[in-house]
């Protein structure tokens, strides 16, 4: 039973999107759809599985979870192999059927509708976990925030909108969730011109470094803010999170908050005297203007 108070959760999976997503990302950019056409390799699809239970589970971490559904072709023969794995774990399968004329399963419609059916008929829910990517989502995760629910968010990285990233409370890549093997990037095409490498270059911003401006950024509004010469580093990761949502010092290869400052040594100055540990930019660096 769950106790009165304690955190409700929701979970709505356009497992279409993922599962595509999660193959695109491991195999190359619209590779799911050539090979679909082709004829799919087994072993091609067995390195690209989506951990269903790793998602699950990182949900429940919220709170208690009250309802999971999974939006697919249940037919389909990649879907289905997964039904197994979420019968399992008690989530709800909507069937939907493909469009003829586009292709699509409007798995963006219905599962919103549900979504916001359910928080009028569950006053009492507090989280709703999306997990897809598609910007189709945006108008969704600010509808929930509206009626007063903590939105999450869960997409596959490189094919996650940047909007919807923003729309929510807290977006984490399907990468950084714990037991989940970070995807190694496709080899690049042979044949590829000058003009083609350099814009996708431009296009990928290193994540290292703009974690670094995220959190000079944080820190520069708290001192600001607060008048602080000491911030508190939950005050600071609070800031990055609501800045960013998909923020996450475990994506980015460190197993705390602290260890990922501590690699910022250049930029801040951290105090580790007591249990409060605090944070600062370091006086040269926050005597400069910002950039």
């Amino acid at each position: 039973m769950t106790e009165p108070g304690a955190p409700r959760v929701a979970v709505y999976l356009d497992f279409d999107n993922i599962v595509i997503s999660r193959y695109d990302q491991v195999h190359g950019r619209n590779s799911f759809q050539r090979d679909k056409a082709a004829g799919f390799d087994t072993e091609k699809l067995a390195g690209a599985t989506v951990d269903v239970g790793a998602i699950i589970d990182f949900a429940s971490s919220f709170g208690t979870l009250v309802l999971t559904k999974a939006y697919a072709d249940w037919s389909d023969d990649i879907n289905a192999g997964y039904r197994g794995q979420l019968v399992g774990r008690a989530v709800d399968l909507v069937q939907l059927f493909p469009a003829a004329a586009y292709g699509k399963n409007g798995a963006d419609i219905r599962l919103a509708v549900d979504a916001v059916e359910d928080m009028f008929r569950l006053p009492d829910l507090t989280h709703v976990v999306i997990v897809a990517g598609d910007s189709d989502y945006i108008a969704l995760a600010q509808r929930c925030k509206r009626l007063g629910r903590y939105v999450v968010g869960i997409g596959v990285a490189g094919s996650t909108s940047k909007s919807l990233t923003a729309a929510c409370d807290e977006f984490v890549t399907y990468d950084a969730l714990p037991g989940v093997p970070v995807a190694t990037a496709p080899a690049a095409p042979k044949k590829r011109t000058r003009r083609t490498t350099a814009k996708s270059v431009d296009d990928e911003p290193d994540p290292q470094a703009a974690a670094t401006g995220l959190l000079e950024r944080a820190l520069r509004i708290g001192h600001e803010k607060d008048d602080a010469d000491w911030l508190h580093n939950s005050a600071v990761k609070a800031q990055m999170k609501r800045m960013d949502p998909s923020f996450s010092e475990k994506s980015l290869g460190f197993r705390s908050f602290s260890d990922f400052l501590r690699s910022r040594a250049d930029l801040v100055e951290l105090d580790e005297s007591s249990t409060t540990r605090l944070v600062r930019l370091r006086s040269e660096t926050a005597a400069e203007p910002a950039t």
